[in-house]
């Protein structure tokens, strides 16, 4: 449990918040958005009592770490993961991220390359990309649906959130945890930097990971839900197992968004056997 000064901003340090446990060959999570560090919850001891040492962290501008006004970008989140992996020195690590997060993992290997890394994870993860243009006909969100999103962030940033975590866990069944587990995780996505929490969305919207999937030389498991309604399989997962050279697929039936939590089990098997 510690603080890594990664920027400065106005002569102040901009901090990452980190936790690090257990021994073992090391695995870094990444959390989505616009969660933290604490929406592994459901992975850390599982991973710790198969024999790994197990890295959260919060993205900048999210759970204890610093909010800045600006850097929420891809190449400026790889490079803060740069920093910690470097700070930590980690070696034959495995990246595991989540949403959002998969976007970081994608651009970290894509910009530094494997030589501390030994297998990456995309969870329910944003690349390829997710921008329907035109020499990408096959996106998920057009600039409509980025507009609303950022709307609803600008005019009610609380009310949105209340929806959007809702939609987070759950299926056409409804709700896949408890009124109180959603709530939980409302109040960590609330008390998130405002402007990092609206700038997040044209990062993960409107980047393309397309070069970045290409480039990666390590072996990696995709992890989706098949009733994932915010990020769906077949624009994403489906289209960065294509694009991998060594890749593999993992699909969970009846998992929404966050699968990590809504069907931990059956996450948290596939990641270990993936890992193993």
């Amino acid at each position: 449990m510690a603080f890594l000064q990664v920027a400065t901003e106005n002569e102040a340090p901009v901090e990452l918040y980190y936790e690090d446990h257990g021994s073992g060959r090391p695995v870094v999570l990444v959390h989505g958005w616009p969660m933290s560090g604490r929406s592994w919850e459901p992975q850390v001891g599982a991973l710790i009592e198969a024999g790994h040492r197990v890295i959260t962290y919060d993205r900048r501008g999210f759970g204890r770490s610093s909010q800045p006004w600006s850097g929420y970008d891809y190449d400026t989140f790889a490079a803060d993961l740069q920093a910690l992996l470097a700070h930590l020195d980690l070696r034959e690590a495995t990246l595991v991220g989540f949403s959002m997060g998969g976007g970081e993992v994608a651009r970290y290997l894509g910009r530094y390359g494997s030589e501390r890394i030994a297998r990456a994870v995309l969870a329910a993860a944003v690349p390829p990309y997710l921008y329907k243009s035109d020499d990408n006909p096959d996106g998920g969100l057009d600039d409509a649906t980025i507009a609303q999103f950022e709307d609803g962030v600008r005019g009610d940033r609380i009310a949105f959130l209340e929806d959007f975590t809702t939609q987070f866990f759950s299926s056409e069944q409804g709700l896949l945890v408890s009124e109180a587990n959603r709530q939980y995780h409302r109040q960590i996505a609330s008390f998130a930097s405002p402007k990092g929490t609206l700038d997040c969305i044209a990062a993960f919207g409107r980047t393309d990971f397309r070069g970045d999937l290409e480039r990666i030389d390590v072996p990696v498991l995709i992890l989706h839900g098949d009733a994932d309604a915010i990020v769906p399989f077949e624009v994403s997962g489906k289209r960065a197992a294509d694009m991998i050279g060594d890749s593999s697929v993992s699909v969970i039936q009846g998992g929404p968004h966050a699968i990590n939590a809504t069907h931990a089990d059956e996450f948290n098997r596939a990641l270990i056997d993936f890992i193993a």
